[in-house]
């Protein structure tokens, strides 16, 4: 039921073609522990319910990373495909290899079992942020009550079927698996009438398919405004009063002009007489 609770929001990542807010790191991480739960159970004998529930969740969680992949833009799906590298195919490698080389019998049960409780606490850890955006945002847009409350049916009932066959590992981590699913509940009943607030955003500078970083589209090209604001310059109608050596030189030249044509005059008037 865990497992397909995120069917909605898959959904809706396939309706919209995008992956909007969502993140791969909690599928990834699931898909993860599924595969530490199949390891662990085929160590033991007659554990056909671990091995059946988690198959069914390495192909579902599958399923939901590669619609991730197809739908998420360029630097998602490149980190995505890091994280399944380094957790899916590393670590797990990493832990295999270990297991079987440096323990045998009763205790690589035990060594296993406890990195898979490690592991499944990161699971409902993984949760944490999911959480912080509900607050910031007074949202739960991207937190549904669906999978809420299958995480604290699950947890509940995994933590039952741990005590049934005496198994603390299958036990222990469903306690805080019920703990987070309990305050993701509260959350939704706190917020989901709330009025919604965007969450504050970093803005990054687009990058290119190659990696470089592209121009902003909003940079004004300078030299291309040159002659407009020369133009708007000549087409001034206000009044500017010329600096006092051009008002010197005018007044110079008023006085020429005035006793040029004093002495005209008289020149005229000498003729006429």
């Amino acid at each position: 039921m865990t497992y397909l609770a995120p069917l909605p929001t898959f959904y809706r990542i396939y309706k919209n073609k995008s992956t909007q807010g969502f993140q791969s790191v909690p599928y990834v991480v699931a898909l993860f522990s599924a595969m530490l739960w199949i390891y662990y159970a085929l160590l033991k004998s007659d554990e056909y319910l671990l091995i059946t529930i988690n198959s069914a969740g390495c192909v579902i969680e599958t399923i939901y990373i590669v619609l991730y992949l197809a739908y998420a833009h360029k630097q998602a799906r490149i980190f995505t495909a890091k994280i399944l590298l380094l957790l899916n195919v590393g670590v797990f490698g990493l832990i295999l290899l270990l297991t079987l080389l440096l323990t045998a019998g009763e205790r690589r049960i035990v060594m296993l079992g406890w990195v898979c409780v490690g592991f499944s606490v990161s699971v409902f850890a993984a949760c944490i942020n999911m959480q912080r955006l509900v607050v910031r945002t007074r949202s739960v847009e991207f937190m549904p009550f669906s999978l809420s409350l299958s995480l604290t049916a699950s947890a509940v009932v995994w933590f039952l079927y741990g005590l049934l066959i005496k198994d603390k590992y299958v036990a222990l981590p469903n306690i805080l698996g019920f703990a987070f699913g309990v305050i993701q509940m509260g959350l939704y009943a706190l917020y989901r009438n709330a009025t919604p607030r965007p969450a504050p955003k970093e803005v990054d500078a687009p990058v290119s398919d190659d990696g470089a970083v592209k121009p902003s589209e909003h940079v004004v090209n300078i030299a291309k405004l040159g002659p407009a604001a020369t133009a708007i310059e000549l087409n001034t109608h206000y009044p500017v009063d010329p600096p006092p050596s051009m008002k010197e030189g005018a007044a110079k030249e008023n006085g020429v002009a005035c006793a040029s044509g004093e002495k005209l005059d008289k020149a005229t008037h000498v003729e006429q007489v």
